[in-house]
């Protein structure tokens, strides 16, 4: 996993993975005692200041890696004990004549305390379990995504949830989103991309109909609502810091 000031996640994120023959935790420098508490749990600390996104870091923490499995997990997210047994018993079974598989496990995401099961959040199938050297991060700024190396893997796709706490108040929401919305748009700005305001507009419409209406967010309640319209905002606030870059650079 990769860290940054996550010392009230870290503990319970490194008791879900006790299973583990080894873990390994690439920090970003982080001064909220994380690296601490990841030492004293017996995980592979080593620390990279050289930010250059989510992607490049998460392949920094795949080389320092050395078991023949590996699991990537973030510090917000749990291994329950089900999925541990699951993971075990799939590893303990997995092909060994050549052919390559991959897994993706099922995230669930709470918000502000409540397990959000539509609003597109669930099911939501992550890539996360693979074999060493048959797989890699995308070097993507944020959002990176699991490039599987070889055409012939199949991906197999587990039963138990991964339990993923990203969002215990409005804030901790806002901040994700302002650096997300951030990165994407520095990201998009530097490859030449360009937008509008009514793209940007059009965007919002979009997501938050997309989430409540055809994704069934409203079966979520009150905070099905309030996730449609976070993402709805969210839309909104990428497209449009992209617009401002644009206008920026323009002047």
């Amino acid at each position: 996993m990769i860290t940054k000031n996550e010392a009230h996640n870290i503990a319970d994120c490194l008791c879900s993975v006790l299973f583990a023959d080894q873990v390994v935790v690439l920090d970003s420098d982080s001064t909220d005692g994380t690296i601490e508490i990841s030492r004293s749990m017996g995980a592979e600390v080593s620390i990279s200041l050289d930010w250059q996104g989510f992607g490049i870091q998460k392949n920094r923490a795949l080389d320092i890696a050395t078991c023949e499995w590996v699991l990537s997990i973030d510090a917000d997210e749990r291994i329950t004990p089900e999925l541990a047994q699951e993971i075990q018993a799939q590893l303990a079974q997995a092909p060994v004549n050549g052919r390559s598989v991959a897994f993706a496990i099922p995230r669930l995401t709470q918000f502000c305390g409540v397990w959000i099961r539509h609003c597109g959040w669930a099911p939501d199938y992550v890539l996360r379990l693979f074999k060493r050297g048959e797989a890699h991060f995308s070097n993507d700024l944020v959002h990176e995504k699991l490039l599987l190396m070889r055409p012939d893997t199949t991906v197999v796709r587990l039963k138990n949830p991964l339990l993923h706490y990203s969002y215990p108040t409005p804030e901790h929401y806002w901040r994700k989103l302002q650096r997300y919305s951030q990165d994407w748009a520095h990201e998009r700005h530097a490859r030449g991309q360009t937008t509008t305001m009514s793209r940007a507009a059009l965007a919002a419409i979009a997501a938050f109909f997309r989430s409540y209406v055809f994704r069934l967010g409203f079966l979520d309640g009150a905070m099905g609502f309030a996730v449609c319209t976070m993402q709805a905002q969210s839309a909104f606030g990428k497209y449009f810091e992209l617009y401002y870059l644009g206008r920026q650079h323009d002047k």
